[in-house]
């Protein structure tokens, strides 16, 4: 048995040597394999020393060794053995020729079967010897000896062949595409609510819930209890973000390669998983935190196991998430710098504005200083020129003062004044000690909003304010330096003045006035009368002042546009009033008007009654004061009586009526020219020169009597100064103006009273022919006549040529009583 072992292996040896040589005749050629190793390492690796390549691929391996040639050719086997043993009874793959080949390596390239993950795979080179053989003719023939020689089984000799890498997905590839696009929009969907949600504030949403719009509340009622989890909804949301990005990258790291994958996954979530649901959510975060707040709620129970206990502890660390608030100072600069956005008025930001300053401003920012406020003594009488100057001011609210303005003794209200007479000169200390108004103080550092308070409670509504003085010698002291009011604090919170019907100032601090408030000057009825009209009877100042609001508001003649405000007071303190005694008084001075005789002049009753008889039923009625008579005698005519009314008259009353009627042949030349301009543009007026007025009732006193009495000629003398005040053509000022055309009214008026009482007819006497009656001649030098009982003396120089029986002149003959016709000419 070991002889046959032996043998055997001296064979091997021998077909070993025989298989490295190259026979052809006696030259034998021997190709020498040291290793080898693969040309492409990206589908090779070496492995404990074995080179392991793909199954079912051509592989490129480089052997080494000595004299190869371009027909070297290889195989393999997967049975083990030692070098140079014969492989041609064991199974061997296809064959593999050199395609590059040199003296010292060949590249061949290989293909392998996987069986078996654990097959190795041995070489086996062929060997080719060519012998040559005689034939018995002396022939020789080439014979080709091939055998397979195995080359080892040392690993580096050997190779493993693994399973053929196959590309596959994790998915299927348009499960694993939709998946991809499905957890982008998710990313996109985390990032936005991230910022949308929450930024969100509690507290907005409070807001927005009870006083947005019909969208806005039903969004943020769906979003408060979520927004209410403030922690848990940002690990929710974060959570979620970081997961669909992962899942995200994983996925399209698996369909593309790995570079490709990092590109494609940061522009993917920086662009459409960051910037385009962060832009949208920062502007509509409200309506896409609503529409997703199903998908919220989803993922929070999903993310729950671990985001809810990472809340709590984020709750217990952090404390409780907390609503923005505002304090005064960030809620008025957030109304500035969303001015432009907001939609509310400018009022309104400023009574905001104004509102939110009460508590840091004091009473001294606001109040009026103490030199600027009207006070009055507190020994003053309250006479018509201390009422008149209290009406004036516009207060109603009057401190009142005792030796320094600084001592504040009492306050009068101008409703203390309601029952008291200025004739009475009422001292203000009797009416302050009846009233007692409390005098409220404060100090100087009060802030508005306790002021306000105070206000509110209703003892009063206006304070002193005074503050403490130290000097160095002397103890501190508090004195008074203003005064604030409910109307200061109010003005303060609007930010406007407050300017109601009785001021004359639009503030306190520039003491500006009123352009459109004008304020009627009672003082002006307050001058002594006594200096105009000495030897009259003096109207009170308040009789003046109603009077001239009578007058002017309710008697047509002397309304504004006719005789202006100026006018009327001087006329009301000239000698028109007249105050009458029935027991001194005669008959004829009891009588005001006479039934058809003509009157040129206007009575209105102030005090007293007087009896009127109207028409001829003779109806009787009595008229008490604020009753005017004669407005017609100023403006208005009577109608020319007519012949049948002649015929019905008395010849005395006839006689009076028929002279009573002027006519324009009986004027002078410079009458009839006055006349003539008249008519061109002051029709009215000229119409009044040519007629005088006739009564049809009887005005009699009944009781004493105080009345004014304006005549025509006094009325006109008004008009004209009114006209030359309107017209702005003034000689000197409109005082002086109309003094002038008083005097000459006067004049006229005074002449036209004697030769009244001059040429009337005495009872039983005949009227005169119609030419009138003969003009006192030269030689007359004195005529006497009775007037009201009075003796006067008529001179015939002083006369006019011609005289009305109506108790007017008919022509002046002089510039001076040319005057009193009005004209169009007032240079």
């Amino acid at each position: 048995m070991a002889t046959f072992v032996w043998c055997f292996g001296v064979s091997l040896v021998f077909l070993s040597f025989f298989s490295c040589t190259h026979v052809v005749g006696a030259d034998t050629i021997s190709t020498i394999i040291s290793g080898f190793r693969a040309e492409d390492g990206s589908k090779t690796v070496m492995q404990e020393g074995f080179l392991i390549v793909e199954a079912d691929s051509f592989n490129d391996i480089r052997f080494f060794g000595q004299h190869f040639s371009s027909n070297v050719t290889i195989s393999f086997t997967r049975t083990a053995a030692s070098r140079n043993s014969p492989c041609d009874d064991f199974s061997r793959t296809e064959k593999f020729t050199a395609v590059a080949v040199t003296d010292a390596s060949a590249v061949i390239p290989v293909k392998f079967e996987l069986h078996s993950e654990s097959d190795i795979y041995f070489v086996c080179l062929k060997e080719v010897v060519i012998r040559t053989s005689v034939s018995e003719s002396g022939a020789e023939t080439a014979i080709e000896d091939i055998r397979w020689i195995h080359q080892g089984d040392e690993p580096w000799m050997s190779v493993k062949v693994k399973a053929a890498y196959v590309e596959t997905t994790l998915l299927p590839l348009p499960l694993e595409v939709i998946c991809i696009l499905c957890l982008l929009c998710l990313s996109g969907i985390f990032s936005g609510l991230n910022l949308g949600l929450m930024a969100l504030d509690k507290t907005e949403l409070v807001i927005v819930e009870n006083c947005g719009g019909a969208k806005e509340k039903n969004y943020a009622k769906k979003i408060r209890p979520v927004r209410a989890k403030g922690n848990f909804l940002l690990c929710t949301l974060l959570l979620g973000n970081v997961l669909v990005n992962s899942t995200f990258t994983i996925l399209l790291d698996d369909l593309t390669s790995g570079l490709v994958a990092v590109i494609g996954t940061t522009l993917a979530i920086v662009l459409f998983g960051e910037i385009v649901p962060q832009a949208i959510c920062c502007r509509h975060g409200l309506a896409v935190g609503a529409h997703t707040i199903m998908l919220t709620k989803l993922f929070m129970v999903l993310t729950a196991p671990l985001s809810w206990p990472i809340s709590k502890v984020l709750d217990k660390i952090l404390g409780e998430e907390l609503g923005t608030v505002y304090n005064r100072t960030k809620l008025l600069e957030l109304l500035k710098v969303t001015y432009d956005q907001h939609d509310m008025e400018n009022e309104e930001v400023r009574i905001i504005h104004g509102a939110l300053h009460l508590t840091t401003r004091t009473v001294k920012e606001v109040m009026t200083k103490l030199e600027d406020v009207f006070m009055l003594p507190y020994d003053a009488k309250l006479d018509f020129d201390t009422m008149s100057e209290i009406m004036k001011n516009g207060y109603t609210r009057v401190p009142v003062y005792e030796g320094d303005r600084g001592t504040i003794v009492a306050l009068l209200n101008i409703k203390d004044l309601a029952f008291v007479d200025p004739d009475d000169n009422t001292p203000l200390a009797t009416v302050c000690k009846f009233y007692q108004h409390p005098t409220a103080t404060v100090f100087n550092d009060t802030t508005l909003a306790t002021m306000l308070d105070e206000f509110k409670k209703g003892n009063y509504h206006m304070a002193f304010v005074q503050e403490v003085q130290n000097e160095d010698d002397k103890d501190p002291a508090y004195v008074k330096i203003g005064l604030v009011t409910l109307e200061d604090i109010i003005e303060e919170i609007i930010q406007e003045e407050i300017l109601d019907e009785t001021d004359v100032v639009t503030d306190n601090v520039r003491k500006m006035p009123r352009a459109s408030k004008v304020r009627q000057d009672f003082r002006a009825f307050a001058h002594d009368q006594e200096a105009h009209n000495p030897n009259r009877p003096a109207m009170s100042p308040q009789l003046q002042l109603a009077t001239f609001q009578f007058l002017i508001t309710t008697v047509e003649p002397f309304k504004g546009e006719l005789i202006s405000d100026t006018i009327l007071k001087r006329l009301l303190r000239q000698n028109i009033f007249h105050v009458i005694k029935i027991k001194d008084a005669s008959s004829k001075v009891l009588t005001l008007y006479t039934a058809g005789k003509p009157a040129d002049y206007f009575i209105m009753i102030l005090e007293g009654r007087v009896q009127v008889l109207v028409g001829k039923e003779k109806l009787i009625f009595e008229s008490g004061p604020f009753s005017h008579f004669g407005a017609q005698a100023l403006t208005d005519a009577a109608k020319p009586l007519t012949d049948d009314h002649s015929k019905q008259t008395p010849t005395r009353e006839r006689s009076a009526t028929m002279v009573a009627i002027p006519t324009i042949a009986r004027l002078t030349k410079t009458a009839r020219a006055s006349f003539s301009r008249l008519s061109g543009s002051h029709p009215d007026i000229a119409a009044q020169k040519g007629s005088t007025f006739v009564p049809d009732y009887s005005v009699s006193l009944v009781t004493d009597c105080q009345y004014i009495c304006v005549k025509r000629s006094q009325y006109w003398a008004a008009r004209r100064a009114t006209l030359m005040e309107h017209q702005k053509h003034r000689v000197g000022s409109t005082e002086d103006f109309f003094t002038k055309e008083w005097n000459q009214a006067e004049k006229s008026s005074h002449r036209g009273s004697i030769i009244e009482a001059l040429e009337t007819p005495q009872i039983g006497d005949v009227a005169p022919p119609s030419g009138g009656a003969a003009a006192p001649s030269d030689d007359d030098c004195v005529s006497r006549g009775d007037i009201s009982g009075i003796e006067v003396e008529f001179s015939c120089k002083d006369s006019p040529n011609h005289v009305s029986s109506g108790g007017s002149p008919i022509g002046p003959t002089t510039p001076e009583e040319d005057r009193l016709l009005p004209t169009d000419n007032f240079e």
